[in-house]
This record gives C-alpha cells, sequence and structure tokens, in this order.
C-alpha cells in the first residue's frame, strides 16, 4: 500500500477517492514506565520509557489505518498525517489519517 503525505502519487494516476481512512488508538503509559519516566521528567530532556508508548501508539494506528484502506480496496493513501490529543495524565490517542485512494497504472 502507497502512503504519502502528499496529495498525488507518481505510480499512478488518481481515478477515485474512495474516502478518509483513520486508525485510532488510545495508549496510557502503563505504571511501570509512568513512573520512571514521571522521575526522569523531573531532570529535563527525553524520556525514552514515554518515547516508547507513543511510538508503538502511532505504529499501531497506522496499522489500523492500513486495514481500513485494505478493507475498501484502496490502492494508495495521500494525504496521509497523525494527531495525537491527551485525554487525562498517561492517556493519549493517537490518530493515524488520510484519504483512500484508487489508481491506475498500478
Amino acid at each position: 500500500m502507497i502512503v504519502t503525505t502528499g496529495n498525488e502519487v507518481e505510480m499512478g494516476n488518481i481515478v477515485q477517492y474512495l474516502g478518509v481512512v483513520r486508525g485510532i488508538v488510545v495508549r496510557a503509559t502503563g505504571i511501570g514506565r509512568g513512573i520512571v519516566g514521571g522521575f526522569k521528567a523531573l531532570g529535563g530532556g527525553n524520556i525514552e520509557e514515554w518515547s516508547h508508548v507513543c511510538e508503538a501508539a502511532r505504529q499501531e494506528a497506522f496499522n489500523r489505518m492500513l486495514a481500513h484502506a485494505q478493507a475498501i480496496n484502496a490502492d494508495a493513501i495521500i494525504g496521509f498525517r497523525y494527531d495525537a490529543t491527551e485525554f487525562g495524565q498517561g492517556a493519549t490517542e493517537v490518530l493515524a489519517y488520510g484519504t483512500a485512494v484508487k489508481l491506475t497504472n498500478k
């Protein structure tokens, strides 16, 4: 599946727009990573424990978006973006979204 942040795909012409596809994940840091990360936050800098949770959430949201696109027989996703919203202390929603399209010359 081709995924791009752009609005065009060089591998073929867009012949049909299938609509927005998305993948949504809500993640919490977990008590272990939360405590360790909390202590590291006091000193500043990168908090690797929290970075790991964020990256795992992004990957899962991306995979869910791909599954949504495959379910509607898309050839590509254009205009791909991530968004995140904090729900409370330690819980964040991660959204991966874009426009599913059909291509010619695939």
